[in-house]
C-alpha cells in the first residue's frame, strides 16, 4: 500500500523559502508521477508541478521561477523547493503520485498525504 508523507511546512515572509519533502513508502508503479498539489481556504484545489519517472518535469505558471521540483530515488522522496514566497502561496500542500502519464487534475492521482501547511505573511 503507498503511503505519502508531507513535511516541512510553515510560516515565513514573503520573499522567504521553504522546503517541503514527501517521503514515499510502498509500490507505486513501474512508472509513475509524482506531483505536488495546493489548496488555499476556499479554493479548489491546484497543481503546482509534477515529476515522472521518465523525466518529464512541468510546473505551474504561478510557481515558474521560483519553485524547484526535485526527488530522491534512493529514498523514494520527493521535494518541492519553493524560493521568493509569496502570501498568495498561503495554502495546504499536498504530494500525490499516480501510475502512468502526469497530470494536473487532481482526481486522477490515487495516492495523497495528508498535507502541510505553508503560510507566507506579508
Amino acid at each position: 500500500q503507498v503511503q505519502l508523507l508531507e513535511s516541512g511546512g510553515g510560516s515565513v515572509q514573503a520573499g522567504g523559502s521553504l522546503r517541503l519533502s514527501c517521503a514515499a513508502s510502498g509500490y507505486i508503479g513501474n512508472t509513475y508521477c509524482m506531483a505536488w498539489f495546493r489548496q488555499a481556504p476556499g479554493k479548489e484545489r491546484v497543481g503546482v508541478g509534477r515529476i515522472h519517472t521518465d523525466g518529464y518535469l512541468k510546473y505551474a505558471d504561478s510557481v515558474k521561477g521560483r519553485f524547484t521540483i526535485s526527488r530522491d530515488n534512493a529514498t523514494n522522496t520527493l521535494y518541492l523547493q519553493m524560493n521568493s514566497l509569496k502570501p498568495e502561496d498561503t495554502a495546504m500542500y499536498y504530494c500525490a503520485t499516480k501510475e502512468g502519464y502526469c497530470s494536473m487534475v487532481p482526481h486522477s492521482y490515487n495516492h495523497w498525504g495528508p498535507g502541510t501547511q505553508v503560510t507566507v505573511s506579508s
